[in-house]
């Protein structure tokens, strides 16, 4: 007898448990997107490329949602990113299919990209796609400046360790067949 992998059992578990819609204060959702503004911003600034290719979108807005949460990202025309007012029209609509945030977290420790509706300018629509494929966060360099290098590479290659183990994880869970040896 086949059985599936007990994820999406439990993932429907959770969505039937009558859990409070909690709403988090005005104040906390825009400081949240203020600290995720910064740390785009940071990883453009290393990236002298996509700053250029976003300067040639300056005062494009994008749209960026899943569920309830959403908000609105500005080009400026230092070729960074700032919060837009929820007033201005997006011209740039990119929202996130899965509604599991156990399907997201899965994919994402299988190293691939969440399905995401696009709608609106195909130019910027190109540019961040452009920017997804090619803009990383050398995060490893970002801590090297506060506790060293060797400690960094230390905690770096720990957290590589730690991804791939999760991803090999994920890929056995998914395959899992109960009653079966995988010997």
């Amino acid at each position: 007898m086949s059985t599936q992998s007990p994820f999406p059992f439990l993932e429907g578990l959770l969505q039937k448990l009558p859990l409070p819609q909690i709403q988090p204060p005005a104040w906390a959702v825009n400081e949240a997107q203020r600290r995720l503004v910064l740390l785009l911003n940071h990883v453009l600034m290393q990236e002298p490329e996509a700053m250029a290719r976003l300067a040639r979108q300056k005062n494009q807005v994008m749209l960026v949602q899943w569920r309830i949460f959403s908000f609105k990202l500005q080009a400026t025309p230092a070729g960074l990113l700032d919060l837009a007012s929820a007033e201005t029209p997006a011209d740039l609509v990119m929202t996130l299919t899965d509604e599991s945030p156990l399907s997201l977290a899965q994919a994402t420790l299988r190293g691939e990209k969440p399905a995401v509706r696009i709608e609106g300018d195909v130019q910027l629509a190109a540019e961040v796609n452009w920017l997804v494929e090619h803009v990383r966060w050398d995060m490893e360099d970002d801590l090297a400046r506060v506790i060293g290098d060797v400690p960094a590479h230390t905690l770096s290659k720990m957290a590589t360790t730690l991804a791939t183990s999760l991803r090999e994880f994920m890929a056995k869970a998914a395959t899992f067949v109960p009653g079966k040896s995988s010997v």
